[in-house]
């Protein structure tokens, strides 16, 4: 039987009502793997009433999410929203053909464990309202938050962090120069892969978009240099897509000032209600 060792956080979370966090599973669009997600419910729910939902997308791509108190999960309960976790293929604790299922396809069929994960999460839980579904997530999750509003209209509202939106502007900016190499299996001027990677950049089918985004980005990034959302930004306004784009000083691949991060927060939430509103 598992026993309690610590009760580190007992002061801060004494009184506050913890959101329950439900696993499920789905079989993915190939039919090549059961994929795990995680949907937190929101607080204060009735038999009648009706949440909006968030999907929050994990970075790495090889990171993972799971029963682990999740910070952004509990404060969106906290307003009544339901958020899903989908560890994607690509996505470590599931085996190592699981994780390098992602090699040479991202931007792919791990886009569509997401998309699958949201439909089988709707399909599953009727109180989940399909007219207020928001997507967000930092560094690949943003990524793939960009990638989406280019290929599905479903999402009302997107906040990416981080994203890389242009594959091929990306590997000659950042200092991992050798990431396509790693995740694609050649460099960007060798064989087809400099058409492949234009050809699965969010930024090449910005035209299809439709949803309201808010990009995120750390004018000190190293990792993903802040060019990556500002030709999103731009290309977003060129097609007419609501879109702002809030850059925070100092900050690197993600937020770690205390007050960015609370000023992050604040600003999802005024982002999605703008859009949830019926």
């Amino acid at each position: 039987m598992p026993r309690k060792l610590t009760d580190l956080n007992a002061d801060a979370l004494r009184g506050v009502e913890i959101a329950p966090v439900e696993p499920f599973t789905f079989v993915s669009a190939d039919f090549r793997f059961e994929v795990e997600a995680f949907l937190t419910k929101p607080l204060a729910m009735t038999g009648e009433s009706k949440h909006p939902m968030i999907t929050i997308i994990h970075g790495g791509p090889h990171g993972a999410q799971g029963a682990a108190y999740n910070f952004k999960s509990q404060f969106y309960a906290g307003l009544g929203w339901a958020t899903v976790q989908v560890n994607f293929r690509g996505s470590t604790g599931y085996g190592q053909k699981f994780a390098d299922a992602v090699f040479a396809d991202q931007n792919g069929q791990e886009a569509l464990d997401v998309l699958y994960g949201v439909s089988a999460a709707l399909r599953r839980n009727p109180w989940i309202d399909p007219e207020r579904l928001g997507v967000e997530g930092g560094s690949y999750g943003g990524q793939l938050s960009c990638w989406l509003i280019t290929q599905t209209p479903i999402f009302k509202a997107a906040i990416p962090l981080a994203p890389i939106t242009n594959n091929i502007s990306y590997n000659y900016m950042t200092y991992y120069n050798q990431y396509e190499e790693m995740e694609w299996g050649m460099r960007p001027h060798q064989g087809n892969l400099m058409d492949v990677l234009w050809e699965r950049s969010a930024l090449k089918h910005v035209a299809k978009a439709k949803t309201p985004t808010m990009l995120i980005h750390g004018e000190n990034d190293n990792d993903v240099p802040i060019a990556e959302s500002e030709q999103f930004y731009i290309a977003l306004r060129d097609v007419g897509v609501p879109a702002v784009m809030v850059r925070y000083p100092r900050e690197g691949h993600g937020l770690r000032e205390p007050k960015h991060v609370v000023d992050l927060m604040e600003r999802s939430v005024k982002w999605y209600e703008k859009y949830f509103a019926p």
